[in-house]
């Protein structure tokens, strides 16, 4: 995505956080006709080729108002009560409203740990990409039946921003009762300036974020310029608009109000960028010259062509992939454990299901999740030789 792309029309692929106050009323529930016309908003993008994920807030804020509970702050065990009895609705709700354009809703409960640990976060990510290739929109919320304080998003503007990196999105739209970023709160200052487009997210700009929030929601501006550090940061563009119209999607595309975050590069490059940079790798899988040459030219990295397993790591874990002159040339997420991929070293993909029992993936290292280094470092294997030298 370039940095000046702003149409939804224009993306292959975005994602749309909804706020619960859009979604639920305080006193009749679950606002039906809203629900209804975003759906055709949504129907209508996937008509035009873009695959749209919704990150959809309101479980909580809608089972508070099916088991009657009081307003103000809610317990934790009775957020937990409340998000069990309104996810079930919500998820009902959506499933309905989407069939009528003929359209599948897959439900996916996730909790920090399914995009912060790598192995989960490829599991999720599988799910989300299957869902799509399918035809399914994924409905995605936290999972707030399970989650605790220390161990979760705790707004769902976050959550989207983490599964639009995740899913390699062009586009986070966040939809809520706000309408886009102000140099300062517009109820308060007659003089705030709506902001339409923001190149990069400055010390600045985090300032002018202040703390609404309303009742039914945890989030506020200050949480969405949080999302857009997450969003931009993985290159993905971001827009911050008023939900407040019966079709928002609609009204963004026909150029309604709304606040415009740029990326700060393309999501392939700031996925590998993100790659690259992880510390010591767990293992190191050592390739023949084959393999060598295809990663070059931009190829996965297949059983066949690697020699060599060292050290221990697991499904989703970082790892070195060391050339023919014993020097790192690649990063990647390893697609098996080491105790697998040493059992299909040199093998071909073919040959996995025999082996291993499943069928599994055909590569060791998808190219999607590896990135060439081409770095000068010793390897586990040399820094071993150099202490045996040492102490001989």
């Amino acid at each position: 995505m370039t940095r000046g792309l702003k149409s939804l029309d224009d993306c292959k692929r975005i994602v749309v956080k909804i706020g619960s106050a859009l979604l639920v009323d305080r006193q009749t529930g679950l606002k039906k006709a809203w629900l209804d016309a975003i759906c055709a908003d949504i129907a209508e993008l996937k008509a035009r080729g873009v695959e749209v994920l919704v990150v959809s807030s309101g479980a909580i804020a809608l089972g508070r108002t099916v088991l009657g509970l009081p307003s103000g702050a809610l317990k934790l065990e009775e957020s937990q009560a409340a998000a069990a009895v309104g996810q079930i609705a919500l998820a009902r709700d959506w499933s309905q409203s989407l069939s009528q354009h003929d359209i599948v809703a897959g439900q996916i409960l996730l909790t920090l740990g399914d995009t912060e640990e790598r192995r989960r976060y490829l599991n999720a990510r599988a799910t989300l990409q299957q869902l799509l290739k399918l035809g399914a929109i994924p409905i995605i919320n936290e999972n707030d039946t399970v989650a605790t304080t220390e161990i979760r998003y705790g707004d769902n503007d976050r959550l989207a921003a983490r599964v639009a990196t995740m899913a390699g999105a062009e586009l986070l739209v966040l939809l809520s009762d706000i309408d886009g970023l102000y140099t300062a709160p517009p109820h308060l200052d007659p003089d705030a300036r709506f902001l339409a487009r923001i190149e990069e997210i400055t010390p600045e700009i985090e300032a002018m974020a202040g703390g609404a929030a309303s009742e039914l929601s945890r989030g506020g501006m200050r949480t969405k310029i949080d999302a857009g550090k997450i969003a931009t940061g993985a290159g993905c563009a971001m827009i911050i608009a008023s939900g407040k119209p019966l079709h928002p999607l609609k009204a963004i595309r026909e150029g309604a109000h709304h606040s415009w975050f740029a990326p700060s590069g393309t999501p392939v490059t700031a996925r590998k960028t993100w790659i690259a940079g992880q510390l010591q790798p767990a293992g190191e899988l050592h390739v023949d010259a084959g393999a060598q040459t295809a990663l070059r030219s931009g190829k996965s990295l297949l059983p066949a062509g690697v020699r060599q397993v060292i050290g221990h790591f697991s499904r989703g874990d970082t790892v070195a992939v060391i050339g023919t002159e014993g020097r790192e040339i690649a990063r990647g997420l390893a697609g098996y454990d080491a105790d697998e991929a040493g059992r299909i070293a040199g093998r071909k993909s073919g040959e996995i299901e025999a082996i291993l029992g499943y069928a599994g993936r055909a590569a060791m290292v998808h190219r999607d999740d590896l990135v060439l280094t081409e770095i000068t470092r010793k390897t586990d294997s040399e820094l071993r030789q150099q202490k045996d030298a040492t102490h001989a």
